[in-house]
């Protein structure tokens, strides 16, 4: 006799976000605005992006998130790619200043 499976049933629901398979969509209020954020998940990451906070590529098949500003001030230009981890510490990052290599640092 084999043993018992406890495993659950997995269900088919269409992906949350009003037509999309691997993501989420949301509305995030921050101290720079306030952003549509979509959750993009592994198997919905088909290309390689920049991030904007840390300027690492995400490669293909990496779960991620996609935001923009909302209303009047953005549209789908204004969309970037970031890893989780940076888009949630994207408030207590400083500017990264782009200094030549004789610059004075002050």
């Amino acid at each position: 006799m084999s043993p018992r499976k406890n495993r659950r049933a997995v269900s088919k629901k269409p992906g949350q976000g009003g037509g999309g398979g691997g993501w989420a969509q949301r509305t995030e209020e921050g101290p720079d605005g306030e952003w549509i954020v979509r959750s993009i998940t592994g198997a919905a990451a088909v290309k390689a992006y920049r991030c904007p906070g840390c300027d690492h590529e995400i490669p293909p098949g990496v779960p991620h998130v996609v935001a923009w500003p909302s209303g009047e001030r953005g549209g789908a230009d204004d969309r970037r790619h970031w890893h989780s981890p940076c888009w949630n510490a994207r408030a207590r990052r400083a500017p990264r200043v782009q200094r030549s290599r004789n610059a004075p640092r002050y």
